[in-house]
């Protein structure tokens, strides 16, 4: 029996491309990815909110190429990879600590870093490690970050498993929903891509405006007393 896809388009597939890694290695392959950016510092550039955006879409059962994935072993693979991604994350920084990041050169990463650890201070460990999750990079980097910090494994182990069936899950869905109630939607694929990353900042951003409205009127108070 023939592989399920071509050699070939294996051994060329781009993994930024969120098309061409679905193409080449399907369901798995969102395991495989989403575990590396959740749970490996060297995934941080890995396309984990617009892979599962597509995917999602691909599962609604429309003409796309000819590409379709399964949505319910989808859904389980997307949960599978992010939340074991996580916690392997997290163990490996608790046992390396800052080492992990002292190696790396990115800038990028370690502006990431610093997002993170801001991310835990500024809003406790539950909050921060939900948050996270839809913002890139610091989903790659706050895991680690969380171990080196001590930050409790039951703690982390509850809110990263909430945060993380909430964006794996949710950005699915929001694809395959797409997908199945408005006709043609691949040919809008890259706008809609650029959107859902966009989107899924939101909820750092109102955070982040809720806490300096909170921070100004604290600082207010305080003026008039």
């Amino acid at each position: 029996m023939p592989p399920a896809f071509p050699l070939s388009s294996q051994l060329a597939v781009n993994v930024l491309d969120p098309h061409s890694l679905l193409a080449s290695f399907g369901v798995l392959g969102v395991a495989a990815v989403l575990f590396a950016e959740t749970g490996l510092l060297i995934g941080f550039f890995l396309p984990g909110d617009s892979l599962l955006f597509t995917a999602g879409l691909l599962s609604s059962g429309g003409d796309h190429g000819g590409l379709r994935l399964p949505l319910v072993p989808l859904l389980a693979a997307a949960a599978v990879g992010a939340l074991a991604g996580a916690q392997v994350g997290y163990l490996l920084g608790r046992k390396g600590g800052g080492a992990l990041l002292d190696r790396s050169h990115s800038k990028r990463l370690h502006e990431g870093a610093r997002r993170a650890e801001e991310l835990l201070g500024r809003y406790g460990y539950g909050k921060a490690v939900v948050l996270a999750r839809f913002v890139p990079v610091v989903r790659t980097v706050l895991n680690p970050m969380a171990g080196a910090l001590r930050v409790p494994l039951r703690t982390f182990t509850l809110w990263q498993v909430i945060g993380g069936v909430i964006w794996s899950v949710g950005l699915t869905l929001a694809g395959y929903a797409l997908g199945s109630s408005v006709p043609n939607v691949d040919h809008y694929l890259l706008p809609l891509v650029a959107l859902i990353v966009v989107v899924s900042l939101l909820p750092l951003a109102a955070e982040l405006y809720r806490s300096r409205r909170a921070a100004r009127a604290h600082k207010a108070t305080e003026a008039r007393g």
